[in-house]
């Protein structure tokens, strides 16, 4: 796709020529043009891929016999990412504090909920995106959704970097009375398409558009990995999807040959098929010859050449240092510690241990954070864009606070937030943050701590000086007598 040359945000569609259903027919191809691949790097997270390796006559032969084996590698990979990532508020510069208003429009949208789901689908399908829009109900809480790839566009402009033009795309209905919409976000106007089945594209009369003049997308990219000459980002899946088709392929081998090698393979010498009837004359079926219901003939070795001769079982051995081999792999390339995998079942020596194995995972996640922080944090700047009317110039310098992508333990997590606090070099508030509690958390804690001073404030004024001096400690119920003085020296010789 060729790129965009854009000098200035504003009047970006009139600069290059290109009208508003240029926009939205142009960003459409773009997005219908790699659905099958988001589609297939979402079927390897879900478990539904189609089995590979597997040759097409033995699939038809089997049938339906025999089910794929799916060993889901993918899903664990990405989860083990997207588990560590949690956004736990905003903080302005100059702040020590997380703002409460941020947080609370964070809230109000569910975005606890939704900042995990687009994490999780930008690991998978490459990017997610977040959209912000007026809230006709609460001018005070604009609307903010994250998006799927599946359902949105975007294109950037090699010169800035920034989005130049997205749309958004769902259908209502199906077959004949099917109803295609769209959305198509532009830097100053947001508009609105409707299209019946075989129609053209027409902006729909229900949702008057937005012409809000900001210069600027209301939409921000969670991008997974992106580089410079791959600004959409690259699926977490690229390295473990060949690995994870080539486990499941060892995976049904290792069940196909369990259904021909699980029982023993038998062979008759002297036999006909006039030999194999039920005790009622009938002929046995294949199966039953197979799994060796009835052994009974009235042939003999020595007369008539009969005889029945025992193959040793097949072990299985083999598939499964296939599968380790193969998982070993997925581990040096995702990241994750080998005990996530299976293959490894060694206690680890110490948390010191646990720690160590957990390095790679740890810095990939906490590489997510560095940059989606950078991305909740421009989506928190239009969010005030959006309430304010105006573009606040704080929010230039605003921070995500993420929870610790690390998996210390309780112990040593307490211990050394205490150090650091009784050393006075961090204060309370970031002590607190550092033991992993939330901001609500926090901000009960403060209030209890307050409550606290005030109840010790108003004891000391009527006297009670319990608060500063503590309590008195309670008298030994046994005390034991004094010794009594030694007499020593030349008083001693005069006494005697």
């Amino acid at each position: 796709m060729a790129g965009l040359l854009v000098d200035d945000y504003e009047d970006a569609a009139v600069v290059h020529g290109r009208s508003e259903r240029d926009w939205l027919t142009h960003l459409i191809k773009c997005h219908e043009s790699e659905l099958s691949e988001l589609e297939k790097l979402n079927s390897y997270y879900e478990g539904t891929q189609p089995l590979s390796y597997m040759h097409p006559e033995l699939q038809r032969e089997l049938e339906d016999n025999v089910r794929q084996v799916v060993i889901n590698w993918p899903r664990l990979v990405v989860d083990s990412i997207e588990e560590r990532l949690d956004v736990e508020g905003f903080r302005f510069p100059g702040q020590a504090e997380a703002d409460d208003e941020l947080w609370r429009i964070w809230q109000a949208n569910d975005l606890d909920e939704q900042s995990q789901q687009g994490h999780l689908d930008a690991l998978v399908m490459k990017r997610a995106y977040v959209v912000v829009g007026t809230n006709a109900d609460d001018g005070k809480t604009p609307i903010v959704t994250v998006e799927s790839a599946l359902d949105m566009y975007a294109e950037h402009d090699p010169r800035t970097r920034r989005l130049v033009a997205a749309v958004k795309r769902w259908c209502v209905g199906e077959g004949a009375d099917q109803v295609d919409h769209a959305t198509l976000y532009l830097p100053n106007s947001t508009i609105w398409w409707v299209k019946a089945k075989g129609g053209p594209w027409t902006e729909d009369p229900e949702y008057p558009r937005d012409d809000h003049n900001m210069g600027e997308l209301p939409v921000e990219v969670l991008a997974n990995r992106p580089r410079l000459k791959a600004r959409n980002g690259v699926s977490e899946l690229a390295d473990v999807i060949p690995l994870s088709d080539a486990a499941c392929k060892i995976a049904t081998d290792m069940m196909i040959s369990a259904e021909f090698h699980a029982m023993p393979r038998r062979v008759a010498f002297g036999f006909g098929e006039e030999d194999f009837v039920d005790q009622d004359g009938r002929r046995m079926s294949v199966w039953s010859r197979v799994a060796g219901r009835i052994w009974a003939t009235a042939k003999s070795r020595k007369e008539d050449g009969a005889d029945v001769m025992q193959f040793p079982e097949a072990s299985l051995s083999n598939f499964h240092s296939t599968i380790n081999q193969l998982a070993q792999l997925t581990a040096s390339l995702s990241g994750i510690p080998p005990h996530f995998l299976g293959y490894s079942t060694a206690n680890p020596a110490s948390a010191d241990a646990i720690r160590s194995s957990e390095t790679r995972l740890v810095k990939r996640a906490e590489r997510k954070q560095r940059a989606w922080g950078g991305t909740w944090e421009r989506v928190m700047r239009l969010v005030l864009r959006v309430r304010d009317g105006k573009w606040s110039d704080d929010a230039r310098a605003l921070e995500t606070i993420w929870r610790d992508a690390s998996t210390p333990t309780v112990a040593q997590s307490a211990d050394a937030a205490v150090k650091l606090f009784t050393a006075k070099i961090v204060p309370l508030r970031p002590t607190r943050e550092r033991l992993g509690f939330s901001q609500v958390q926090i901000q009960r804690m403060e209030e209890l701590d307050e409550q606290a001073a005030q109840d010790a404030v108003q004891r000391i004024a009527g006297g009670d000086v319990t608060p500063l001096f503590g309590t008195k400690p309670p008298p030994d119920p046994d005390p034991e007598p004094a010794p009594e003085p030694a007499v020593t020296g030349a008083a001693g010789g005069n006494a005697a």
